[in-house]
């Protein structure tokens, strides 16, 4: 499936029919959106949503979301809460398979393959598109064993100790814990535990690393860090962050994607584009209310 992922295969030409990933359908299916422009600007996008509708239930939480993610560059989305942010990038590696009820509709391409076609296994499609949380979520085991636990269980079968020291050096963590990897992983400060949870999604050696607002429980100086490193992977990795830090976007991303919900709590795609853009010359005024704080 790693393979078939990577590989190019055509898109659908056609708008699918919606598709249940829970345990059943209960929505009927609403006529489509208009499609916001997609962003021409990328003609070669590792991950490329088109016209992305997205249920809970009854409660439709995304509605006719496009847009083309570069390859090697932070993409950030941002958006008052409930805009269908952490819901979107959920979407990327399909881990809103995981709640009953939920019903999607159109495509996310990954490499020019649809991860919502029929007989994609969403396992595989995590084994190349990472996850970091909001928390920080070390395993109850070891140092080594928290970055080794992803590629032992995918049979890796290469020097662990190389491939944990790599991952830990990537995370900018090795300096400080390459004397103490026998030591548990809650053990180390709030700070260490989101880099060493980084370190735990790079050693499988995905293509995207998806971060949820990885920095909303740290201090200033462990966010600094986290913002560096964030930069120095982008040089091997895509990453795509929620954030509703505005000078962490605006710092950190390359692109931003701003999002909004309107009366129906509905998620839509507001406006996309180069982040110097989005936060210097949006084209929406709603973009730009939210930035400058006037709401949100």
């Amino acid at each position: 499936m790693v393979g078939t992922i990577r590989e190019s295969a055509q898109l659908l030409p056609q708008r699918a029919p919606a598709m249940t990933i829970g345990t059943r359908a209960t929505v009927p299916s609403p006529a489509p959106a208009a499609e916001p422009p997609i962003d021409v600007d990328i003609p070669d996008p590792i991950v490329e949503i088109r016209d992305f509708d997205l249920w809970y239930g009854d409660f439709q939480a995304l509605e006719g979301v496009s847009l083309r993610i570069p390859r090697n560059q932070i993409t950030a989305l941002i958006g008052p809460s409930g805009c269908g942010k952490s819901t979107l990038l959920r979407s990327i590696n399909r881990m809103n398979d995981l709640i009953p009820f939920v019903r999607v509709r159109g495509e996310i391409a990954v490499d020019g393959r649809n991860i919502y076609e029929p007989g994609v296994d969403p396992v595989e499609v995590r084994r190349v598109i990472g996850m970091v949380f909001q928390k920080p979520n070390p395993f109850p085991k070891s140092i080594h064993q928290n970055v080794a636990f992803g590629a032992r269980i995918n049979g890796y079968r290469g020097d662990i100790d190389e491939l944990v020291e790599r991952a830990l050096r990537q995370a900018a963590l090795w300096d400080e814990v390459s004397q103490k990897l026998s030591d548990s992983g809650l053990a180390l400060s709030g700070g260490q535990q989101q880099r060493l949870c980084i370190a735990r999604a790079i050693a499988v050696s995905p293509d995207i690393v998806l971060m949820d607002e990885p920095c909303s429980a740290l201090d200033p100086i462990a966010t600094q860090r986290i913002e560096d490193l964030m930069r120095e992977l982008a040089e091997d990795y895509t990453i795509v962050i929620v954030t509703h830090n505005m000078q962490q976007a605006a710092r950190v991303s390359d692109r931003t994607a701003f999002m909004l919900a309107g009366d129906d709590r509905t998620g839509r795609l507001v406006e996309y584009g180069p982040t110097e853009q989005i936060f210097s010359t949006p084209r929406d005024e709603r973009t730009e209310a939210y930035i400058t704080g006037r709401f949100g």
